[in-house]
């Protein structure tokens, strides 16, 4: 049967979270195919690790920009700058297929097949974190995203659950699936476990809920462990708090060895598409405990312990209970290791090889 694989596609990302690891695992994975990636960058410059990890990857070309992702602006003052931005790049790379993991720009005149992920939006973040919708500010928003999206030849999610909120809100679309996020195996590695928790992100980022985690340590035997600040962003604020230990920015290496010797990771979180850190955590055979939300239970199965992210009672005795029973612990590590091979780089990429190839083989309408 004759093969449709793209040469060439152009991509989207931003610098600020976790988009940018997902794009260079599919990326890399996706050289495999003899894929060519031209990655159009919005957000903060690249750091220097990001730029050394860029340039290792021989099938990757990077573009960069100061656009804002339209996540962070709620009057899209970026939208349209942006949009001439990549139709020039277009011009330039003529890609025989356009993966956009924004979620505005599908309905630019690209000529060429479109394909959206819905990593995340502002709508379902806010209706899970504050139970109820969006402010009036980010109602352009939700028109950009919903012209976008149905105007997109096929829209992604990471799961099954986010895909449910994603229509629900922005669609019908033209034809939709659900590619599962992967990590290469590599990155990470066992060592030898120690009595800790760790977790990662800011603890004023309410979706990851780190915060309920940090004010119920006081109370668990084991310290808890942040990869993250605890200076707020915007006002410098800086807290402290019993038994936790805030490490600051940390590098990819520093992560991985901090992971293979937690013996917990812990992310009680309210909103959480994927969760590529959870996935790390997996790999690197740490039991692990989540919110109980409909993504993370689709992803992980008995894999995980649950928690009522809003129940600060609930994360502690939870998180008691794996601390004094190791047999419990083990266990719980052993499945997570398990389930993790199922969300590994390799299988990702073929995901969306088919994806792609599926849309080129149709000759996709131009709208």
């Amino acid at each position: 049967m004759e093969t449709h694989h793209p040469s060439k596609i152009l991509m989207t990302a931003d610098t600020l979270g976790g988009i940018w690891t997902y794009a260079l695992e599919l990326v890399k994975a996706l050289s495999a195919a003899g894929t060519q990636v031209a990655l159009a960058l919005t957000g903060n410059p690249l750091t220097e690790e990001q730029r050394q990890a860029a340039s290792e990857i021989k099938n990757l070309t990077i573009y960069e920009s100061n656009y804002k992702p339209e996540w962070m602006d709620s009057n899209l003052d970026d939208v349209a700058r942006t949009g001439e931005w990549l139709l020039q790049l277009r011009d330039e790379v003529e890609p025989d297929l356009v993966h956009l993991n924004s979620l505005v720009h599908a309905s630019l005149p690209w000529n060429k097949p479109v394909i959206v992920v819905a990593h995340s939006c502002v709508v379902s973040w806010w209706q899970a974190v504050k139970n109820y919708n969006a402010p009036k500010t980010w109602d352009k928003y939700k028109e950009f995203v919903t012209k976008g999206l149905q105007a997109a030849d096929m829209v992604v999610t990471t799961t099954q659950a986010m895909m449910h909120m994603v229509a629900e809100t922005y669609g019908p679309f033209k034809q939709s699936n659900v590619v599962y996020n992967g990590r290469g195996q590599q990155h990470f590695r066992f060592g030898k476990k120690e009595p800790f928790v760790f977790t990662m992100g800011s603890i004023w980022d309410e979706g990851k809920n780190i915060s309920i985690l940090a004010h119920i340590a006081s109370d668990l035997a084991w310290p808890v462990y942040v990869a993250g600040d605890n200076t707020h962003p915007e006002t410098g604020q800086s807290i402290e708090l019993e038994n936790v230990h805030f490490l600051g920015s940390l590098t990819n290496n520093e992560i991985a060895d901090w992971l293979s010797r937690a013996s917990i990771f812990a992310l009680p979180a309210r909103y959480e598409p994927f969760g590529l850190a959870v996935l790390e955590a997996a790999m690197s055979g740490c039991a692990l405990l989540v919110g109980k939300i409909e993504t993370m239970a689709e992803i992980w199965g008995n894999a995980a312990k649950y928690v009522d992210p809003n129940n600060a009672d609930d994360v502690r005795d939870t998180l008691q209970s794996l601390i004094e029973d190791e047999f419990c612990r083990n266990i719980m590590a052993c499945r997570a290791v398990k389930r993790s091979h199922g969300y590994t780089a390799e299988q990702m990429a073929q995901d969306y090889t088919y994806l792609y190839s599926k849309l080129i083989r149709n000759e996709v309408p131009v709208y």
